[in-house]
């Protein structure tokens, strides 16, 4: 039996109350799921900017009525200390045991158009939920740090006390999180883990918007028979994470012994995909299904501000403090995946729709 096996038992035996900030958002409503499936108590947290109540009845959907009565729901903004403290405090005075601390504003690129929103939520929200998080006591603060903090740092794969100069605003208020968690650890003895997602894909991640993530944006572009745009010449390379394996390394880090607490760890599979071999992936997958993909072929367009050319995780440390095993690498999670991308992307008419003109 492996750590995570050891974890989901322990949970199946003991009922914790969590709090899951961005809850109706990707991430968020896939760790909402995983806790109510291992018959957590859950408090949800989220202002609906860039997470969507369609996650949440896809989640009550899957987990029926039993589990989701044990899910409680805020709707409140994380830069909102009042909402951080009602949050923290649960429901019927049953104040929160562990903090999944999800929501931030998201994308290098919205960050460079509006580096102020962009440090309002992501560096006073998550100052707020600190601050909340630790005068409720709780056991543990886990928060998604992110892979864009190491910045322009050469050195493949990425260590985690290695890292450059950051590339973007998003960047910068990632790395004040990780900043503002060590010194609140140190300062008030508040146990935090930091946990640097690279590229995370999987079912109920939005394909709509300009900051769309290039997964599902690229496979309603491939179903619907539309313009896909490659950024640069199509080498850049990314390490492509399943959600599984986000929601394991958040459920490790939450119970994981002392010796790992305040620290961060790299999140992926220790594997770099190009956006070319991503493509042909995907195109693979779905050229049974949709026919007109022997013919589609992508546009390469300009590189995009503020990207790193190559990314790719050495995940040691998060398998010997936390016992992280990733259990899909790309080609297992885009086959996962895939089934519900179709069903939730594809039109509900005419699948072999017409190219976009735009």
């Amino acid at each position: 039996m492996n750590k995570f096996q050891d974890v989901q038992q322990h949970l199946q035996q003991h009922r914790y109350h969590w709090l899951v900030t961005g809850a109706a958002g990707f991430i968020g409503s896939n760790l909402v799921e995983a806790l109510l499936r291992l018959g957590q108590r859950v408090t949800g947290l989220d202002n609906f900017a860039t997470g969507h109540r369609h996650n949440l009845e896809l989640v009550r959907d899957a987990v029926g009525q039993e589990a989701w009565a044990s899910f409680d729901f805020i709707e409140g903004d994380i830069r909102s200390q009042d909402d951080c403290v009602r949050a923290c405090a649960g429901t019927a005075g049953a104040g929160v045991d562990y903090v999944l601390h999800q929501a931030a504003l998201g994308s290098v690129s919205r960050s460079i158009d509006n580096p102020v929103m962009t440090n309002e939520v992501n560096v006073g929200g998550f100052l707020n939920m600190l601050v909340a998080a630790r005068d409720a006591n709780v056991k543990r603060f886990v928060y998604a740090a992110s892979s864009s903090t190491y910045g322009d740092h050469p050195d493949l794969p990425k260590i985690e006390d290695r890292i450059g100069s950051p590339l973007s605003p998003y960047a910068v208020t990632k790395y004040v999180n990780e900043l503002y968690a060590n010194v609140f650890g140190r300062t008030y003895g508040m146990e935090s883990i930091g946990l640097r997602y690279f590229n995370v894909f999987g079912p109920r991640q939005d394909p709509h918007g300009a900051y769309a993530a290039v997964i599902p944006q690229w496979v309603s572009a491939l179903i619907r028979n539309q313009e896909l745009r490659i950024n640069g010449d199509g080498e850049t390379s990314r390490d492509f994470c399943y959600i599984d394996n986000v929601v394991q390394a958040n459920l490790l880090s939450a119970l994981a012994g002392v010796d790992a607490v305040n620290q961060v760890y790299n999140v992926a599979v220790n594997d770099r995909t190009s956006l070319n071999q991503l493509y042909e992936m995907m195109r693979g997958l779905l050229r049974d299904q949709f026919p007109h993909l022997d013919a589609h072929r992508p546009q390469y367009v300009d590189f995009r501000r503020g990207d790193v050319r190559h990314s790719q995780a050495d995940i040691s440390k998060a398998a010997a403090l936390l016992g992280y095993q990733p259990t899909h690498r790309i080609g297992e999670g885009l086959q996962q995946a895939m089934a519900w991308y179709v069903q939730h992307l594809a039109p509900s008419s005419d699948t072999n729709a017409q190219p976009n003109k735009q």
